[in-house]
Formats: C-alpha cells, sequence, structure tokens
C-alpha cells in the first residue's frame, strides 16, 4: 500500500506488514521516506495506548501539518489488544492524505 500527499509517495509497504488500529492503518517506520516526516509539538495522549508522537509531512513543497501519528513508546499493555508490538509505527490523516 501507498501514502502520499498530492501524488507524491511518503510511505509504502506491502498490505500484510501494516498494523490496523482502530480503522486506521499504521505503516513500519522502515516503509516511511523519513526526510519528509518532522515532529510535531501537538501533545495527544490515549488512555490505552499512551503518548502519541504527531509528525508533519513535507511533499510536493508544502508541509501538511499533523499529517501523521505514531505511539513511539506505547503501553506495554495495549501490545496484548493489539496484537503485536507497534512501536513506532506511523498511521496518517486520511484527510490530508491518500492511501491506495
Amino acid at each position: 500500500m501507498k501514502v502520499s500527499i498530492n501524488g507524491v509517495v511518503v510511505a509504502e509497504a506491502p498490505e500484510q506488514d501494516l498494523i490496523s488500529i482502530e480503522g486506521n492503518r499504521y505503516f513500519p517506520p522502515s516503509s516511511l521516506m523519513s526526510e519528509s516526516f518532522s515532529d510535531s509539538p501537538t501533545p495527544y495522549t490515549c488512555p490505552w495506548k499512551g503518548k502519541a508522537q504527531y509528525h508533519d509531512v513535507t511533499a510536493g513543497g508544502a508541509t501538511h501539518h499533523d499529517a501523521a501519528w505514531s505511539y513511539p513508546t506505547p503501553y506495554p499493555a495495549s501490545f496484548d489488544r493489539v496484537g503485536r508490538d507497534y512501536s513506532g509505527y506511523v498511521a496518517f490523516d486520511k484527510s490530508q492524505v491518500s492511501i491506495s
């Protein structure tokens, strides 16, 4: 699957490598075009996953604020609910990106 913004691919991975959590597909860190991502200061803590890290994504010369997020160090208890360790996997704001 590919994630793109204005036709620029910012992540790509086989579907079997993705993790589905609450309707969002999380891409492994190795699938990201890392030069497109920068950490955002936006704070958020999920009650069952832990502290999120939002990311601004730059593509095609434009920066898209909080277009992605991850859980760098999720609560270990959440691994049972998800079924595996998803530390550092990245999900995307569907209103800002195309996923195909």
